[in-house]
């Protein structure tokens, strides 16, 4: 097949769409199920070069969670503790978690609140565990080198049979040389074949804490390919083989920092005794249950779901607001985090802000005029900083 009619671009008043092979040759995918869509397509094929790209430099399984050609979450296999199980909704899924199902309940469940309404992608064939934990979420689709026949059989069951099912194919390998249309001018570009696992990237190391941890690198070169298909500017902080925090789209790059900062915050929290003890009433749904726990977890707009004839629509007894002194205190005990940037931080306040997260191990570009008030902040805290000399801008 060469071509694939679309309903609609990117609105319903764009139209016609399709996407196909300017050269004549087959298209590298196959839809199983449904009929996704001009923006489907673009987080597929966004999602799917992030996923290869992960399990080619951790050899470990990997999967994204994608919506509006960004990532909200990305992840490689590796096993949940018991607290991420319950956090992410899959303690009571009645499946043993495969490698592949971890990574992807570890992209999902990074920003659930963004990652509603997401397309998935994996690194490898799907199997029956990861499809089961699909299935659950509201989600567009899924893409991914194959299917077994018991997981396309379950997905094949969501959305009362329209969900979205993508096969690629894993030895398609693009043109080097990409091309793009704006406003009827045509853009070319050699592709990013960057190979962000080169070990070189980590030997320009300016600051006085010289020492990456494997773990620490394996998170920076999730942080750094992550942020390769993220638009830009865009800062992401990485731990435990997952995103945690990704801060995409902004035009300063300290609003990128603060608002991953943010998100990472917030998934340290959701860990709390406190919110894991919510007492939720037992008809409240998943998604409803998320945006109650993000309200509850924000110092603004906590009381709309604690006050008075609001905390009986979510929960059976009224939980206590939490103090802004346990926030910080909790917080404060989360390390080891890894951050990436898709460009050098121009000024050390976005060293002030990582820091407040948990921040250790850090990987930029360099070269900013500034560099020396950034690698001083470092020292300040201790953190390991790489200059690797790529830019990793996405557009």
């Amino acid at each position: 097949m060469e071509e694939l009619q679309l309903k609609y671009g990117c609105n319903p008043n764009q139209k016609p769409s399709r996407i196909f092979m300017a050269n004549g040759e087959q298209l590298p995918l196959e839809v199983l199920n449904g009929r996704p869509g001009y923006i489907n397509f673009l987080d597929a094929l966004n999602s799917w070069q992030l996923v290869k790209e992960l399990k080619q430099a951790t050899g470990l399984p990997a999967a994204a969670s994608f919506k509006h050609v960004s990532p909200a979450g990305a992840a490689v296999g590796l096993p949940l503790s018991d607290t991420l199980k319950k956090v992410y909704f899959v303690d009571d899924c009645g499946v043993e978690l495969t490698p592949l199902a971890s990574a992807y309940a570890r992209a999902r469940g990074a920003d659930r609140m963004s990652s509603y309404g997401d397309f998935v992608a994996l690194s490898d064939v799907c199997d029956a565990a990861t499809a089961t934990l699909i299935k659950r979420e509201v989600s567009d689709g899924v893409i991914a080198p194959g299917y077994t026949d018991e997981a396309l059989a379950i997905l094949r069951q969501k959305r009362k049979g329209t969900y979205n099912v993508i096969q690629i194919d894993p030895a398609y390998r693009p043109h080097p040389v990409e091309r793009k249309q704006v406003f009827g001018v045509t853009f070319e570009q050699g592709r990013n074949e960057v190979d962000l696992s080169d070990p070189a990237l980590f030997e320009n190391i300016p600051t006085q804490n010289k020492t990456f941890t494997p773990e620490a690198r394996r998170d920076l070169i999730i942080a750094l390919i992550t942020l390769k298909y993220t638009q830009s500017n865009s800062v992401c902080y990485v731990k435990d083989g997952q995103a945690i925090g990704i801060g995409a789209g902004q035009q300063s790059r300290i609003h990128c920092t603060r608002l991953a900062g943010q998100k990472a915050d917030q998934w340290w929290m959701r860990q709390m005794p406190e919110v894991m003890a919510l007492p939720f009433r037992e008809d409240i749904r998943r998604a409803d249950r998320d945006n109650t726990i993000d309200v509850y977890l924000s110092e603004e707009e906590h009381d709309d779901v604690l006050r008075d004839g609001a905390w009986q629509q979510f929960f059976t007894r009224q939980p206590q607001a939490l103090t802004l002194q346990r926030k910080h205190e909790w917080i404060a005990q989360n390390q080891g985090v890894a951050l990436g940037s898709d460009a050098f931080f121009p000024f050390g306040d976005n060293i002030e802000r990582a820091h407040k997260s948990g921040v250790q191990y850090i990987a930029q570009a360099g070269g900013s005029v500034r560099d020396d008030h950034v690698i001083q902040t470092c020292d300040k805290y201790g953190i390991a900083m790489a200059f690797t000399g790529v830019r990793l801008f996405h557009h």
